[in-house]
C-alpha cells in the first residue's frame, strides 16, 4: 500500500537487539530523512546515521524530543518481555512508558503513524484455547500478570488513541517468540540448557518467528500504511518435543509443581533469569495463531517458516545432531506407539 512518507521516525528501546536492527534498517532507506532512537542507556552497537537521545519514555521529556525534532512516525519497540529486574519496574517501562509516549503523540500534530511492537501472549495460553487465534479472538484466560498482562494494557490505551486521534495510522503487531543467530530470551536460554525440564503429560504447539522476518515486518509497516492489528509468525509449528530433539537437547517430563523450581535452578546454574509465568504456560499449553491477515495486507509472506527459524538459532547456536532431523522425528513416533 502506498505511504505517508515517514520523514522523521523516532524509534523507542533503540539499545536493545530489536530496537537497533530496526533502526539500522529503516535509515538505509533513503525517504526517510532523520532516524532518532531513544533508550535510557546508551547502545553498545554502531548506529550509524541513526541519532541516539538518551531519554526515559517514563518522563515528559519524551513529548519535548517527539515536538522538537517533528517526529512525524514513532515505532514502539520498548515492550519488556524478558524479566529484568523487580516486577514493578517492568510494568512502569512497559505500561507507564506507554501511556507517556502515547500522550506526546496525541499533542503532537506532525504525528502521522504510529507502529506498536506487543505480543502473541495477549491471547494467553490455557488447556480450553482454540486450535489457532485469529486476530478478532479473545484469550479464553486473559493473562494475569507479567509482560502478557502489560502488553494487553498497553494494546488498550493504543486504542484510547486511535480514538482521540482518529487521524494516525497505526499498526499493532503481535509477535511469537523471536528466534535467530542474535536473539538472546527466556525461550532461547531455556532451549540451551543442557538437560531441559518439560511438564509432565503436555508436548505444546510452538511457533517462532525469525529476526530477520520480524525486522521486515516492522520495514513495511513504518514506510508503508498497513493500519491494524496483525498476528506474526512464521509458517507452521514445532512441537517442543521435536524442537528440542533437533537442538541435540536432553529432556525430563516433571510435574507441573516442579517447573518452577527447576527455572530457579536453570537461573542459578545456566545464567537464565527463571520461568515467568507467561513461559511455564507457553511450555505446556503452548499457542498458535493465524497470519493470514497479516499475509493478506502485506502480500507477502515470511522467509523462514517456524522450523526454519529454529534450524537456523540451532545452527548457530551449534546445537542439534548428525542424525537427520526427519529421521529423528519418525523414530520418536515409532517409539511411542509401542
Amino acid at each position: 500500500m502506498p505511504s505517508t512518507a515517514a520523514r522523521v521516525v523516532l524509534v523507542t528501546g533503540v539499545s536493545r537487539f530489536l530496537g537497533a536492527r530496526v533502526a539500522n534498517t529503516l535509515q538505509a532507506d533513503p525517504r526517510i530523512e532523520r532516524v532518532i532512537g531513544v533508550d535510557t542507556v546508551p547502545p553498545t552497537t554502531s548506529l550509524g546515521r541513526t541519532e541516539f537521545v538518551r531519554v526515559d519514555i517514563r518522563t515528559p521529556s519524551i513529548a519535548k524530543v517527539i515536538s522538537s525534532a517533528e517526529v512525524d512516525t514513532v515505532v514502539h519497540l520498548n515492550l519488556v518481555t524478558a524479566p529484568s529486574g523487580p516486577r514493578s519496574r517492568v510494568k512502569e517501562l512497559n505500561v507507564i512508558g506507554t501511556m507517556q509516549l502515547l500522550a506526546a503523540c496525541q499533542r503532537s500534530p506532525d504525528m502521522r503513524k504510529l507502529v506498536v511492537r506487543s505480543s502473541a501472549a495477549v491471547y494467553g495460553s490455557s488447556p480450553m484455547d482454540p486450535a489457532v487465534f485469529a486476530e478478532r479472538d479473545e484469550p479464553v484466560e486473559p493473562p494475569t500478570s507479567g509482560y502478557a498482562k502489560d502488553a494487553v494494557e498497553v494494546e488498550g490505551y493504543v486504542r484510547g488513541l486511535q480514538r482521540r486521534r482518529s487521524d494516525l495510522t497505526v499498526s499493532v503487531l503481535r509477535f511469537v517468540n523471536f528466534l535467530g543467530p542474535g536473539v538472546d530470551s527466556p525461550l532461547t536460554r531455556y532451549l540451551r540448557m543442557p538437560v531441559v525440564p518439560t511438564v509432565l503429560g503436555f508436548d505444546p504447539r510452538l511457533q517462532f518467528v525469525h529476526e530477520d522476518d520480524g525486522i521486515e515486518v516492522l520495514r513495511r509497516m513504518t514506510v508503508e500504511d498497513h493500519p491494524g492489528c496483525f498476528n506474526v509468525a512464521g509458517d507452521g509449528v514445532l512441537l517442543l518435543s521435536q524442537a528440542l530433539r533437533r537442538a541435540g537437547r536432553s529432556f525430563v517430563p516433571v510435574p507441573a509443581p516442579s517447573f518452577a523450581m527447576l527455572g530457579d535452578a536453570g537461573r542459578r546454574f545456566a545464567g537464565m533469569s527463571g520461568f515467568s509465568p507467561e513461559l511455564q504456560r507457553l511450555l505446556a499449553y503452548g499457542r498458535v495463531v493465524d497470519t493470514t491477515t497479516l499475509v493478506n495486507e502485506l502480500a507477502w509472506r515470511p522467509k523462514y517458516g517456524s522450523e526454519a527459524a529454529f534450524a537456523d538459532f540451532v545452527s548457530a547456536q551449534g546445537l542439534g545432531r548428525t542424525v537427520p532431523m526427519a529421521l529423528l522425528d519418525r523414530l520418536t513416533t515409532v517409539l511411542g506407539r509401542e
